[in-house]
């Protein structure tokens, strides 16, 4: 039996909603980009929100919308995915990583206070795996240093502080104490990579929580302008009869999504509370197992927490990188796909150039040594979720693991 990591799961709903927009004669950014955006504010519970070609290009889009720049300092955990950081270098700001706690992956709340000054402009917390962090310590840690703030931006003055821009790239549907992911942060990025719970193919999206200080409609404008080269007016108004002039407001980017995109996650949204259930199923099976052996696993659906159960994370207690190496080949070697979520950013050669240090990270570097992620996606079989339980325990007892 082989068991990918995480196929897409495309239904003929899917490929009718494709075959429609290619069918209408307008393929690129439109009517269909503006529904979705209207179904993911909908079912976030925000008012507004832009849906673009990635979650990295949202992120970017936050920080541009709010002047963070050269001389400006982000905040962003150590324990992530590059894009997380990447966005921000793109702006010029410089990077400031921040370790694990000790008894999870999400940033080291107690030891974030500290590394606020008056250059910060922005904290980047990361919804791990769909695990919602916890953001009353991150607004309680920003409001303590208040004080320090310097706003250089209209946006920044009208926030008044720190932003929070998060990182939700797998929590699209996620819970914390029935509280939607998009409605903590000032912003919030989102993934609808191929790999993702909804996927459009490629693309992400960017909310951001109300604010009487904010309009929404000038930030969703803004928004616009940043995803279509800074061009006054969209393809489709173009194309009306006598309005092919517009102007260009500055020399923006080129990060829309298309309609073809937004069409496959209109179709994802009308299935989605299926999958997100199936997916509780198998990775509450993989729970079971796994801590009646002494595993760690994240606790997905505990404590008020409702996630998408994006990634099945398991940690080998007294593990070794070596071990778990080995590991993930014997795995392969059964046609079980294993990855590891994340290799933490130090240790990636573009921040090591930087000056950061896996040393000066030493819970990361903890959680990453003896960590797994097992496959899971919503098109999996009873078979193949017992499949991988059965071989995975029996690996780790064959190298005396368990």
């Amino acid at each position: 039996m082989k068991v990918p990591f995480s196929p897409p799961d495309i239904t003929e709903k899917e490929i009718q909603y494709v075959t429609d927009v290619l069918r209408s004669g307008w393929i690129t950014t439109g009517q269909t980009v503006k529904d979705f955006e209207k179904k993911i504010c909908e079912f976030i519970g925000t008012n507004r929100c832009v849906a673009l070609a990635s979650a990295t290009a949202a992120l970017e889009g936050a920080a541009r919308l709010l002047g963070i720049g050269e001389g400006d300092e982000v905040i962003v955990p150590a324990y992530t995915y590059t894009s997380s950081a990447s966005a921000f270098c793109h702006t010029g700001a410089t990077v400031r990583f921040i370790d694990c706690g000790e008894a999870g992956f999400e940033m080291d709340y107690s030891k974030l206070g500290e590394m606020i000054n008056e250059h910060t402009k922005a904290v980047v917390p990361v919804d791990l795996g769909g695990m919602v962090c916890d953001y009353d310590a991150i607004f309680a840690a920003l409001e303590a240093k208040k004080d320090l703030f310097r706003p250089e931006s209209p946006l920044q003055e009208a926030l008044g502080r720190v932003a929070v821009i998060a990182d939700s790239a797998h929590a699209f549907g996620s819970k914390r104490d029935g509280v939607s992911a998009g409605c903590f942060a000032d912003f919030t990025a989102f993934s609808f990579h191929a790999v993702k719970n909804l996927t459009t193919a490629e693309g992400g999206a960017l909310t951001w929580k109300p604010n009487p200080n904010f309009d929404d409609e000038d930030l969703y404008r803004e928004l616009q302008l940043y995803s279509l080269h800074g061009q006054s007016k969209d393809a489709l108004t173009k194309l009306k009869a006598g309005s092919w002039e517009y102007d260009i407001i500055y020399p923006a980017y080129k990060c829309n999504m298309t309609n073809i995109n937004a069409a496959i996650g209109l179709a994802q949204l009308e299935r989605y509370d299926d999958m997100l259930a199936r997916r509780r199923e198998l990775n509450e099976n993989y729970t079971k197992a796994f801590r009646a052996v002494g595993l760690e696993v994240l606790p997905h659906y505990e404590n008020g927490m409702e996630s998408t159960g994006h990634l099945f994370l398991v940690r080998i207690p007294g593990a070794t990188e070596a071990d778990r190496n080995a590991v993930i080949q014997d795995m392969a070697d059964r046609d079980i796909a294993c990855n590891v979520h994340y290799k933490p950013l130090p240790m990636m050669t573009a921040y090591k150039k930087m000056g950061y240090d896996i040393k000066d990270f030493p819970n990361a570097f903890k959680h990453y040594e003896n960590l797994i992620s097992i496959p899971v996606f919503s098109t999996m079989t009873d078979e193949q979720n017992a499949y991988v339980i059965e071989n995975f325990l029996d690996v780790l007892k064959k190298r005396g693991l368990i």
